[in-house]
């Protein structure tokens, strides 16, 4: 292992906000991205491609940089951990698009960082909780209440009972608990000390074995008639956010501030909500508005360049 000291990090500059803007629009769209194919693929198979295929272009990408993934570093348990974490944020994702809207899902997904700040606080040294931080896990839960309530009286496009909705709504929240724990996995464990493309490929390719499997042992390996739409839709799943977005953020952790670019998390579910509105004609209650604007509020707060430690 290396015992080189890291660059220091700096503040982001005008690319790494570009950057960082995109990609929040990026993983904004992603949601969308999953209902345009879910005419055609069942949602656990259409999640097990979408690894599979991002494993094969990391692998690929990383063999022509000659990157040692093999090498014997201490990695194996924690990243077959942070695999099974990973696969199960998306399996909540994928199923719970089938209840819930995507402008639903994303804002509950994006309570990741108010969950993940909360793991760090007690399982990583120096990333304690400050006044501010806590007061942004409070507004989010708060709006995660509210919008929990709006479901039973506005049930998502789709749902045949606020039931459904508020089961897909509830694995929205729990993807992004899955979320936060992959993330303190990795923060706490040898992967903190592993290259960005390894960790990537154990997430990746762990997950595209037991999302493939679970599509099998529950017989979601039908696929409809293909479309255009559904094609598209899965490369841009595998291929723009699963590929080139995850390596392109974890590139400007490399070179940036984690806790400056962090920050920008809060752009995603405006993003997200945009795009399901405009693109899906999905509507927004008030009460669901409000909700989604104290969620947000929170974000920013937990993400608060002066409550973390330079990174």
């Amino acid at each position: 292992m290396s015992t080189t000291a890291l660059p220091l990090r700096r503040a982001p500059d005008a690319t790494a906000i570009l950057l960082m803007i995109a990609l929040c629009a990026v993983w904004g769209f992603q949601q969308v991205a999953i209902k345009g194919a879910n005419a055609s693929f069942p949602p656990l198979l259409q999640a097990g491609i979408r690894s599979t295929i991002a494993t094969v272009l990391v692998w690929l990408w990383t063999r022509s940089r000659g990157v040692a993934l093999f090498r014997s570093d201490d990695t194996l348990a924690s990243g077959l951990l942070a695999g099974v974490l990973f696969g199960g944020e998306f399996v909540c994702i994928f199923l719970g698009l089938t209840l819930t809207s995507a402008t639903r899902m994303v804002v509950f997904l994006y309570t990741a960082p108010c969950f993940m700040a909360l793991g760090l606080h007690w399982f990583v040294a120096g990333e304690k909780l400050k006044r501010v931080q806590w007061v942004g896990i409070a507004l989010a839960f708060g709006g995660i209440a509210i919008a929990f309530a709006d479901g039973f009286l506005h049930p998502a496009p789709g749902s045949t009972s606020t039931w459904q909705g508020t089961a897909g709504d509830a694995l929205g929240v729990l993807g992004g608990v899955f979320w936060a724990a992959t993330t303190v996995v990795i923060r706490a464990s040898p992967l903190a000390r592993a290259t960005a493309s390894k960790t990537l490929l154990y997430q990746l390719g762990v997950s595209a074995i037991i999302l493939l499997a679970l599509a099998f042992a529950m017989g979601q390996t039908h696929v409809n008639t293909i479309t255009v739409t559904a094609v598209a839709s899965l490369a841009y799943q595998a291929i723009v956010v699963a590929f080139l977005s995850y390596l392109t953020w974890f590139w400007l952790l490399t070179r940036y501030m984690a806790s400056r670019l962090s920050v920008f998390s809060f752009l995603t579910p405006i993003f997200g909500v945009g795009f399901g509105v405009v693109l899906l004609g999905e509507s927004l209650t008030t009460r669901f508005m409000v909700a989604s604007a104290l969620v947000v509020t929170g974000i920013a707060l937990v993400n608060a360049p002066a409550g973390r430690r330079r990174a």
